[in-house]
C-alpha cells in the first residue's frame, strides 16, 4: 500500500493513540495496581546471565534515549555541535556504541529467558511481547545508525520540528513523508513501545526516586496468581 496512505494513520493518529492509551492506563495501573510497579526481577532463578544482560542493555540505551531527548530540547545546539566535523564523527560513534551495547545487553536477556527452564515457567506471553517490541526498536535504530548515517542531524533538523508539530496538535506529515521505511518503522516502534508501556514492567522507571541503576537487581518471589505484567 502507498505510503500516502500509511502515513496519515501512522503519523498524525496513531501518536495520539498511543500517548492515550499510555497516561490512561499508567495512571490506571498506578492507582489500583500499585505494587505491580516494579521490575519484579528473576534475579533468584538465575543472577550470571542476568548481570551481563541487564547492566549493557540499561545503560546502553538511557545514553541513547538521552541523545534522542537532546535533539528534541536543543536541535539548533546538536546542530551547531555538528558543524564541526570531528565533534559529528565522536558523537555518532558514541551513539552507534551505546546503541550495540544495548543490543547485546537485550539479546542476552532474551537468551536467559529462553536457556533456563525456571524462567521460561515465569515468562508470560506479555514479557515476550515486550522484547520483540524492545528487539526491534533496537535493531532498528543500529540498521538506521549504518544505512541513514549522521542521524543526529537529520533527527534535529526534520523529526524534531515533527515531533514539535505533535505537540501543537497540527501533525505536519510533509517532515515525515521523505524519510527512509527504515526511519518510519523505528518511528512508528517508538510509539508501539509507548501505547504498551503501562500494561508492561517497564513502569519501574516511573518510580521515583529511581535506584534501579546502582541497586542489586530486587529478588521477588510470587506469593499467588501472576497477571498484568511479567518479570524482569
Amino acid at each position: 500500500m502507498n505510503s500516502a496512505y500509511l502515513d496519515p494513520f501512522f503519523f498524525a493518529i496513531f501518536p495520539y493513540m498511543a500517548l492515550f492509551v499510555f497516561f490512561l492506563m499508567t495512571n490506571y495501573r498506578y492507582r489500583v495496581r500499585q505494587f505491580t510497579n516494579s521490575s519484579l526481577s528473576s534475579q533468584l532463578l538465575e543472577n550470571h546471565h542476568h548481570f551481563y544482560g541487564m547492566v549493557p542493555f540499561h545503560f546502553g540505551i538511557l545514553a541513547v534515549l538521552f541523545g534522542h531527548v537532546v535533539a528534541f530540547l536543543l536541535p539548533r545546539g546538536l546542530i551547531l555541535w555538528n558543524s564541526a566535523p570531528a565533534r559529528l564523527y565522536v558523537l555518532e560513534a558514541s551513539v552507534f556504541i551505546c546503541a550495540v551495547l544495548s543490543l547485546f545487553g537485550l539479546v542476552n536477556l532474551v537468551l536467559r529467558r529462553a536457556a533456563f527452564a525456571a524462567l521460561r515457567k515465569v515468562t508470560l506471553p506479555s514479557d515476550w511481547l515486550l522484547f520483540g517490541l524492545l528487539l526491534f526498536q533496537v535493531v532498528s535504530g543500529v540498521f538506521v545508525a549504518l544505512f541513514h548515517p549522521w542521524g543526529s542531524s537529520w533527527f534535529a533538523s526534520t523529526l524534531t520540528p515533527y515531533l514539535w508539530s505533535l505537540v501543537r496538535l497540527s501533525p505536519d506529515l510533509a517532515l515525515v513523508a521523505p524519510l527512509p521505511w527504515l526511519a518510519k518503522a523505528h518511528i512508528v516502534g517508538a510509539f508501539a513501545i509507548i501505547a504498551y508501556f503501562p500494561f508492561s514492567r517497564m513502569v519501574h522507571v516511573l518510580v521515583v526516586p529511581n535506584p534501579y541503576l546502582w541497586r542489586r537487581p530486587q529478588v521477588v518471589r510470587w506469593h499467588g496468581p501472576r497477571s498484568f505484567a511479567g518479570g524482569a
